[in-house]
């Protein structure tokens, strides 16, 4: 190759910057351009994490020095496989990182999913968000809610279900998502998980967030904080595990406060319907689990129906197949070897790949996505040493972003996201908030492009 190399990473969520940043690291002269259907980057670290997190958007500090080098450019508002398609970028770039996230839910497969008031936690969060492509409108009409799940999603979406709108206030979030939540008529939240203590994914952190609410009383039902060998064997290899048991513990024995909303937590409770009247929920049933001794449950027969009028299910997320690409339905992911993009046949499609949850799937903190996009890159420099890329025909940096203006794309650019986050920074400075989101896509768009 006879010029620098020329990289498309495709979603600007961690997994895609992280991946920008080792290879601009690891050489001189590469240069990247990162491509988002919205018109802003950071991904699910703005339209995921709850608002009331500030300690985990602090990563946003990271991520921003990182989109901020001259050799790393920002488009956004290009739908990959829609705007542009891989043929498309074949033309200007050597090689293609996939790394798009996951941001559907995954689907729980109990009678009476699909009645009205039972949602996805992915949807919820990114309603809460402010996220432009969902509907500004949410039913919040419940007043004992459930939600399905034992990781952290489950976790904000109980606490933000939770929580007084007032005490939301000084976050990020937008006027609509504040009306909507001051008007709910929430009074308690049951959270439901099919394992027990020892089995579940919140971290320490986000657990005891839930108990930082002066109108929110946390309650730990006993009966299902139980041990079997491979529990007590998880506290003693996992430090976080451990942590999150020795809070559930304190919090089961300690003496109930006057508080106006409560949040409880049950174990070993599996949801088996969700039960319904003339359409909508009116109650969710659980079967009463037991531990197996290696770390999994089977039903005891025992059911239980709980008074509720809503159903948030948080199971997990899941990646969406992407136009011309191979994708796995089962996992949820692109197939691969070691980040290089793997057809049909098994065989490497040439100078494609793939990082993040749409690599490894919906598991793993943020800080593993900077592993696992190192390793994706290790690939493709070595495919790039071995002179296995394809060259692209069009060598022009400028030549992608002149091609998407020629066709009328509006897109946004990282000067552009600049002067939205300057706007919305503005916005919340007189009511004392560190900023307030703008909704609308067409209305950040203008404002990103001046």
């Amino acid at each position: 190759m006879n010029r620098p190399l020329r990289v498309a990473v495709i979603g600007a969520g961690p997994a895609g910057i992280y991946a920008a940043d080792h290879l601009i690291k690891a050489s001189e002269t590469v240069t990247v351009d990162i491509f988002d259907k919205l018109p802003t980057p950071y991904g699910l670290i703005r339209y995921g994490v709850a608002p009331d997190h500030p300690r985990i958007k602090e990563i946003v500090n990271a991520l921003f020095r990182v989109l901020d080098n001259p050799r790393i450019r920002f488009i956004g508002n290009v739908s990959y496989g829609v705007d542009v398609k891989p043929e498309e970028l074949n033309r200007f770039y050597d090689a293609t990182v996939i790394s798009t996230g996951a941001e559907k839910d995954r689907s729980l497969d109990i009678p009476g999913i699909d009645l009205q008031g039972s949602f996805g936690g992915a949807d919820f969060a990114s309603w809460f968000n402010g996220h432009p492509d969902v509907p500004r409108d949410w039913p919040l009409e419940a007043r004992e809610v459930a939600v399905i799940g034992a990781g952290n999603v489950a976790i904000d979406v109980a606490r933000i279900l939770a929580k007084t709108a007032d005490e939301l206030l000084v976050t990020e979030i937008p006027d609509n998502v504040y009306q909507a939540l001051k008007s709910s008529p929430v009074t308690d939240v049951h959270l439901f998980s099919r394992r027990g203590p020892g089995q579940v994914k919140f971290t320490p952190q986000e657990l005891r967030e839930l108990d930082h609410s002066p109108n929110v009383e946390v309650i730990v039902h006993p009966e299902g904080i139980e041990f079997d060998e491979a529990s007590l064997e998880a506290m003693r290899q996992t430090r976080h595990i451990k942590m999150c048991v020795d809070i559930l513990q304190n919090w089961a024995v300690r003496d109930p406060r006057d508080r106006p909303r409560r949040l409880h937590l049950y174990f070993l409770q599996a949801p088996v319907e969700v039960l319904g009247e003339d359409g909508r929920v009116v109650g969710l049933r659980t079967e009463t689990q037991e531990l197996t001794g290696d770390g999994w449950v089977r039903g005891t027969g025992e059911f239980t129906d709980w008074d509720v009028q809503a159903v948030y299910r948080a199971v997990g997320y899941l990646s969406t197949a992407l136009p011309d690409l191979p994708f796995d339905t089962r996992t949820g992911t692109i197939p691969h070897a070691a980040g290089r993009v793997i057809d049909l046949d098994g065989e490497h499609v040439p100078g494609t790949y793939v990082a993040g949850w749409i690599k490894r799937g919906p598991v793993g903190l943020i800080g593993h996505t900077k592993g696992c996009s190192g390793e994706t890159v290790a690939s493709l420099l070595e495919d790039q040493e071995q002179g296995r890329l394809p060259l692209a025909p069009e060598g022009d940096p400028d030549a992608p972003v002149t091609y998407l203006e020629q066709r009328g794309l509006p897109i946004t650019t990282w000067a552009g996201w600049q002067l939205l986050d300057a706007h919305e920074i503005a916005l919340g400075e007189p009511h004392g908030r560190k900023r307030i989101k703008v909704v609308d896509r067409d209305e950040m768009t203008a404002i990103s492009r001046g």
